[in-house]
C-alpha cells in the first residue's frame, strides 16, 4: 500500500547536489515538497525542474523547502542544471537526490518493489517516477499527486495546493473547488454556526451544511 494522507513521510538518508542529506533533518521547520522524475536530460522534466527553478522565490515565502529526486547520479544533476538555467532563465538551486539505487523511489512507493532497472536505462523504464508529496513540519503527509509520462505537472497547481494545505492545516477548515488565497473557505461540519462566529467572525450559511468565512491571515 502506497503513502497515505497523515502518515509519516518515511525518513532517508541520501546524496544530493546539495551533499548528504538526511529527509527529516532537512526539513527543519518548514514545509517541503519531494517530486521525482523519470531521467536526467529528457525534455518533460527539464521544463518541469525549470518550473520549480522559477517560483522559488515563491516556495520561499511560503517556508517550504523544494527537494527533487531522480533515478541519476549526482554528476548527471549537476551537468543538467545547466540545461534547466538555460530553458528557466533561473538556476535550480534545491537539492536533487542520487537515487540510482531505487532506495528513496521504493520508499515512497513509485516503483514497484521489485522493480529493476539496468544500467542504461531509459526515461520509459522509470516511468512510475513521476510523483509530487507536499510534507508538513511535523513530517507528515499532506497531499500526493502521481502524473503520467506524457502529462507535464503544472507547479502553479502544487502551489495553489500547498496554500490550501497551509491555510487549513490544524484549523476546522476546508477550501471549496478552484479555491485560490483570498477567497472565503468553507467551515467544516465539526464546528458550530455559533462557535464558527465566535471563532472566524461572520458565517455566509449558503447551505446548512456549506458554511464559509474569510479565511485567517
Amino acid at each position: 500500500m502506497g503513502l497515505r494522507i497523515n502518515d509519516t513521510a518515511p525518513d532517508f538518508t541520501a546524496d544530493s547536489t546539495a551533499g548528504q542529506i538526511r529527509f527529516h533533518d532537512w526539513i527543519g521547520d518548514h514545509y517541503a515538497i519531494l517530486f521525482s522524475h523519470p531521467k536526467d536530460f529528457t525534455p518533460v522534466c527539464t521544463t518541469e525542474f525549470g518550473a520549480v527553478a522559477q517560483l522559488a522565490p515563491e516556495f520561499e515565502k511560503r517556508r517550504t523547502k523544494v527537494i527533487g529526486v531522480s533515478v541519476d547520479s549526482v554528476d548527471d544533476h549537476v551537468k543538467w542544471k545547466a540545461d534547466i538555467e538555460k530553458v528557466a532563465g533561473a538556476p535550480a538551486n534545491f537539492p536533487i537526490i542520487d537515487d540510482t539505487s531505487l532506495t528513496v523511489s521504493k520508499l515512497y512507493d513509485m516503483l514497484p518493489a521489485d522493480a529493476y532497472m539496468p544500467d542504461g536505462r531509459t526515461a520509459a523504464d522509470s516511468a512510475s517516477v513521476r510523483t509530487v508529496f507536499i510534507v508538513g513540519p511535523d513530517r507528515k503527509v499532506r497531499l500526493t499527486m502521481a502524473y503520467p509520462m506524457s502529462v507535464g505537472r503544472n507547479f502553479a497547481e502544487i502551489l495553489r495546493a500547498l496554500d490550501a494545505v497551509q491555510a487549513t492545516d490544524g484549523m476546522p477548515l476546508a477550501t471549496p473547488a478552484n479555491w485560490v488565497p483570498g477567497q472565503d473557505v468553507i467551515v467544516a461540519l465539526s464546528v458550530s454556526t455559533e462557535d464558527a462566529r465566535a471563532k472566524f467572525g461572520d458565517v455566509d450559511v449558503k447551505l446548512p451544511y456549506l458554511r464559509t468565512v474569510k479565511a485567517p491571515a
